[in-house]
């Protein structure tokens, strides 16, 4: 497993270097610029929006520009942002325990969901129940997260008025009532994200169960007179997980981009509306970290998968 690992690590260092040239050259030729507004302002004088396009070396060539920045990552330092006037690091951890709770909440509430739901929908085919989940499945996948998440405000703060519709992260006071707080304002993004996934999971869920079921070894099972509830559990459920722990763990980068959208909607201090105002003003250096996160998320969970794998299919061996 260390070997094996190891490797695989390796491997990743190549990768990423060919990620990050390639994105640090398509944001560096990209259009728009940083310090365009003091451009434009008559108040500023033109020598000193030059100094600052020479103190960061804006002008320079982008070969030089890229080094530049390797190093600087390299020794820990992610760049200075240009709007918020503070390093980039202190930013992203500012903003990244909001966006970790809320798409960690709901993973773990679209797990909850999908694998007993899906899991017995295969055990039950073509029941009232399986009917009944599919249904709610092809709504969940099919209604995009903007228009449940303006739903959810409409049902829930405007008519109801029970959750509170803005995320804030200045909430007073201690104890049970600042976590009944922090509840009622992330139980609407929680369940934005998590709904969408569960409807996509459930369906993954019960294909690979009713896929496993036929196989021999566990007719054999049966005929061994093993109790339904060890078949499934030990027998079906364990193999079929397999290709939905692959899916798992490749969407879950892409939640940080489905949660730009919820962030938005609801007014989240997470990375996902700092990357879209970071966008929006052509703030490079922010840009180039979360999207570099983001690359190192999908090498990363692609490993996970991977090493699962061992452990749900006794089959697979480490070399």
């Amino acid at each position: 497993m260390g070997r094996y690992l190891a490797r695989r690590l390796l491997i990743a260092v190549p990768s990423l270097l060919g990620i990050s040239v390639v994105l640090f050259a398509v944001l560096a030729m990209a259009p728009g610029d940083p310090f365009g507004e003091l451009a434009s302002n008559p108040n500023v004088p033109p020598e000193v929006g030059a100094a600052l396009r020479a103190k960061f070396g804006l002008d320079d060539p982008i070969a030089l520009r890229y080094l530049r920045w390797l190093s600087a990552m390299l020794h820990g330092d992610w760049g200075f942002s240009f709007v918020s006037r503070m390093d980039v690091d202190t930013l992203i951890l500012q903003r990244l325990p909001a966006t970790l709770f809320i798409i960690g909440s709901s993973q773990v509430l679209a797990l909850l969901i999908a694998l007993p739901v899906g899991v017995f929908s295969a055990v039950r085919p073509y029941s009232i129940f399986d009917h009944i989940a599919n249904l709610l499945a092809f709504i969940g996948f099919s209604l995009p997260p903007f228009f449940t998440g303006l739903l959810f405000i409409l049902l829930f703060s405007i008519y109801l008025d029970w959750l509170p519709f803005v995320y804030r992260t200045d909430i007073s006071g201690s104890g049970w009532h600042w976590y009944w707080e922090q509840f009622k304002q992330s139980a609407m993004p929680v369940a934005v994200l998590a709904l969408l996934q569960a409807a996509s999971w459930t369906r993954y869920v019960r294909s690979s169960v009713l896929e496993v079921s036929r196989l021999d070894y566990v007719t054999t099972a049966r005929a061994k007179g093993l109790p339904e509830r060890v078949v499934v559990i030990k027998h079906i459920v364990r193999n079929a997980l397999i290709p939905v722990v692959t899916l798992v763990a490749l969407q879950m980068p892409a939640l940080f981009g489905g949660a730009i959208v919820t962030e938005q909607i609801f007014r989240i201090p997470g990375i996902g509306s700092l990357l879209i105002s970071s966008i929006l003003a052509n703030d490079t250096p922010v840009i180039m970290a979360v999207t570099f996160v983001l690359a190192c998320l999908v090498i990363l969970f692609n490993l996970l998968a991977d090493v699962l794998y061992g452990w749900l299919d006794p089959r697979i061996a480490y070399r």
